[in-house]
């Protein structure tokens, strides 16, 4: 399969917080409050 099929699923849980962050670094603290949730 694609890379992108692959991925797709997982992005699409991500909070959508985390998705539309503004920087990487955004991303990488959203992404971490998230998975700290879990």
């Amino acid at each position: 399969k694609f890379f992108t099929m692959r991925v797709e699923k997982y992005w699409n849980r991500l909070p959508r917080g985390a998705v539309y962050a503004p920087s990487l670094e955004g991303f990488k603290a959203r992404l971490d409050e998230a998975l700290s949730l879990l």
